[in-house]
């Protein structure tokens, strides 16, 4: 449980990053108000519309920036159990690579994600072939098994949701300080049919993607929050009359940005010091539903 669930939080770390700059907010699982926030909750009228501006153009807003430090605390729960999982490091928005340090299940593991591949190095463990790195092909993997690419770091594609957001979906939730900096509240929920791969989100996610964010007076993102229940599609070799539920996988995201211009120095490792374990890691995913 440990060894695996480490990576399996480290992995879904590096696939959600794909989906930080969405410029939208959420519903459920809330931490509710912190740091002091002030409600104005239920404000109408061009108060609504400005708040529905402010949201669709966050990504744009904080992408100007090319990158950005962020920490991430994460939290996934499955069949009963649960994993958590903390990581700090800096992000290139526009290319999508990452140089992070996660620690999960009390173990600290050196990531960096570069040109879509994810690299890893635990401490005190070596990969197969006493190498110190694996890598996973975040591609090849998201091809391999269906799932949709806007999650694996293409801002292109997360601008997406923006568009999608209309004055119905935004919520502003009041006034906060986030790391001691005043931001706005928002919460949205986004119907996601009309994201690119809507229909194979409807499946997996439901009919919104609910999320939140904490926007600076620059209208950057500061913290985004996501609580979902991802659902894997039933197998195909399942009875349809045996009443199997689909797998459910619960996840909680918190990011927080700041540092907005900070340099990224992504490199993959030396060739000969990694093990690709992309093929390895797709088959126990199939093995295991």
């Amino acid at each position: 449980m440990s060894r695996r669930g480490t990576k399996v939080a480290a992995i879904t770390v590096a696939a959600v990053m794909g989906g930080v700059l969405t410029g939208c907010g959420d519903d459920g699982g809330s931490t509710g108000a912190k740091d002091g926030a002030s409600s104005s909750a239920g404000r109408s009228g061009g108060g609504q519309d400005q708040g529905t501006t402010a949201v669709r153009t966050a990504y744009e807003k904080t992408a100007e920036a090319e990158s950005v430090r962020m920490t991430v605390g994460m939290k996934l729960t499955a069949e009963g159990r649960t994993i958590t999982s903390d990581g700090e490091g800096v992000l290139d928005l526009a290319e999508g690579d990452s140089v992070m340090t996660i620690t999960a299940q009390g173990e600290s593991i050196e990531q960096r994600v570069v040109d879509e591949v994810l690299y890893q190095k635990a401490q005190g463990r070596n990969a197969p072939g006493g190498k110190p790195w694996i890598k996973i092909d975040l591609r090849k993997a998201a091809d391999r098994q269906g799932v949709n690419n806007q999650w694996i770091g293409d801002p292109a594609r997360t601008a997406a949701y923006a568009e999608a957001i209309t004055g119905e979906d935004v919520t502003e939730v009041g006034t906060e300080k986030v790391d001691g900096v005043d931001t706005t509240h928002y919460r949205v929920s986004v119907d996601v049919t009309e994201l690119p791969g809507g229909d194979q989100m409807r499946e997996q996610l439901g009919p919104t993607l609910p999320m939140q964010v904490w926007l600076d007076d620059e209208g950057r993102l500061r913290r985004q929050q996501m609580d979902m229940t991802v659902r894997a599609p039933a197998s195909a070799s399942a009875k349809p009359d045996s009443g199997a539920a689909p797998q459910q996988l619960k996840m909680s995201t918190v990011m927080e940005f700041s540092d907005f211009g900070t340099e990224v120095d992504a490199e993959a490792p030396p060739a000969g010091q990694v093990a690709d374990m992309t093929d390895k890691a797709l088959q126990q995913s199939r093995q295991q539903g």
